[in-house]
């Protein structure tokens, strides 16, 4: 035991010793001709391969799975009711949650004002108007007695039927509050019609059967749309802007691109107005997504950013836009299919209009009179653009525009000799974008009064009067 502890301790045993003089003789080489593999390929081929078994297979220590239970219709009368409510009980558990409510409409009066028989449409489409069961096709409308009796149905009846007649006759009777509104310039008249029919075409929709939801929710679309831009010619932005979210949302529902780009472009010069460049930039670019491949939505887009980048003061911005703006407008498209606002001839109009604004921002902000000369230019254009006789609204802006344009060439005489039809205008008539142009050029008046006279200072005074 000594021994062979001692032997331990040495770390080296007899049988190592002994091969400790042995001498190791090298590897054969290989034949002339091969390669030696050498020696880690070599071990790799005594070893076995990896698709061989290296021991017998076992079988499965569990027992097998059980066979599913015979479904005998006791056994499916008792589980079907609990298998069914682990269903709901899951699908409460997984739902998402809902989506935040939608702002209220305006409130207003729940009685509806009685609607007269003037300027009732015998077709479609009509003021911007297209139905919404034929769209572009056209079609015959009612009489306009039979129109008025199925609107007041349907407003006093919310459970009863919506058939194409009813559908027709809703259609007819905003179009023609839309003329009339267009005629009665800054009254407020027309709106609760529209209001109190918004009010009878959401209270069906949300419990419309499918077949029905597409009709109400352009029906709604194109009534929230009108109701918002009464309110804001009223002087109710913010109401107005209630109108056209809800506007934008039912439009998207019902597939109508042509009232969401006109319910963004309100919305962008409601931005304008509250002297917010960023959040109507932002209006003006969701045009684009609203009705993507189209060049009248980029030409509207273009113009938007246009007029926003001028209220902050980017000359550069504002030129590069209203050059992209009038390359849409080149650019040859099929407007058969689109509403009369969106024609060739109108929306150049309401493209050199927005140009006539930018650039008269720019020349106000700058003193630049070359840019006072190129807005003076494309207002006298929309100007031409626009018919004889047709929205006075309109007219009335662009006059005050190119009086604006002569104020910042240094022509005051011109101005108020432009600015003289409007000036005899009654306290509140004029709607509420007029009366917001005219603010801007009377505080340039007033700025400049010193240097051109009293005529000037008596002008600022008449226009403070008006607005």
């Amino acid at each position: 035991m000594a021994a062979d502890a001692g032997r331990n301790r040495t770390g080296r045993g007899t049988g190592q010793r002994k091969l400790a003089g042995i001498r190791r003789t090298p590897a054969p080489l290989a034949p002339p001709g091969r390669l030696d593999p050498g020696p880690t390929r070599r071990r790799r081929r005594l070893r076995p391969h990896r698709r061989q078994p290296t021991r017998t297979r076992r079988p499965p220590r569990h027992p097998p799975a059980r066979p599913p239970p015979r479904r005998t219709p006791l056994r499916q009368r008792r589980t079907d009711p609990l298998l069914r409510a682990r269903r709901n009980r899951r699908g409460r558990a997984t739902r998402p949650p809902r989506p935040p409510a939608a702002p209220p409409l305006p409130p207003g009066d729940t009685t509806t004002p009685l609607v007269v028989a003037d300027q009732c449409p015998t077709r479609l489409p009509h003021y911007d108007l297209q139905c919404p069961l034929h769209g572009a096709a056209g079609c015959e409308l009612p009489p306009p007695e039979v129109a008025l009796a199925l609107h007041a149905a349907f407003c006093a009846d919310l459970a009863g039927p919506l058939d194409t007649d009813t559908v027709h006759a809703l259609t007819a009777v905003l179009g023609a509050q839309l003329h009339s509104a267009e005629r009665a310039m800054g009254e407020r008249g027309p709106g609760a019609v529209i209001e109190a029919t918004l009010r009878a075409v959401v209270a069906r929709l949300a419990d419309a059967p499918a077949r029905h939801r597409r009709v109400l929710a352009r029906l709604a679309a194109e009534h929230a749309h009108a109701a918002g831009s009464l309110r804001l010619h009223g002087g109710r932005p913010a109401t107005a802007m209630s109108c056209f979210d809800r506007a934008v949302g039912w439009a998207a529902l019902a597939g109508d691109p042509t009232t969401q780009v006109a319910a963004l472009s309100d919305m962008a010069v409601l931005g304008l107005l509250d002297d917010d460049p960023a959040s109507s930039r932002d209006y003006a670019r969701e045009i684009r997504h609203a009705a993507p491949g189209h060049h009248w939505s980029g030409a509207l887009s273009q113009i938007g950013e246009a007029r926003a980048t001028a209220l902050a003061g980017d000359v550069r911005a504002t030129v590069r836009h209203l050059g992209r703006a009038r390359h849409h407008l080149e650019r040859p498209e099929d407007a058969s299919g689109l509403v009369s606002w969106l024609a060739p001839p109108a929306l150049r109009m309401r493209v050199e209009s927005g140009s006539a604004a930018a650039l008269r921002d720019l020349a106000a902000a700058s003193g630049d009179p070359r840019l006072a000369r190129r807005a003076l230019a494309a207002a006298h254009t929309a100007l031409g653009l626009l018919g004889t006789g047709e929205l006075p609204s309109a007219r009335a802006m662009l006059t005050v525009r190119i009086a604006d344009c002569h104020l910042c060439q240094d022509d005051p005489h011109t101005a108020v000799a432009t600015l003289t039809p409007l000036l005899d205008t009654p306290p509140g008539a004029l709607p509420a974008l007029v009366r917001h142009e005219l603010r801007g050029l009377r505080a340039r008046l007033t700025a400049g009064a010193p240097r051109w006279g009293p005529t000037a200072t008596e002008t600022a005074a008449r226009l403070a009067a008006a607005i």
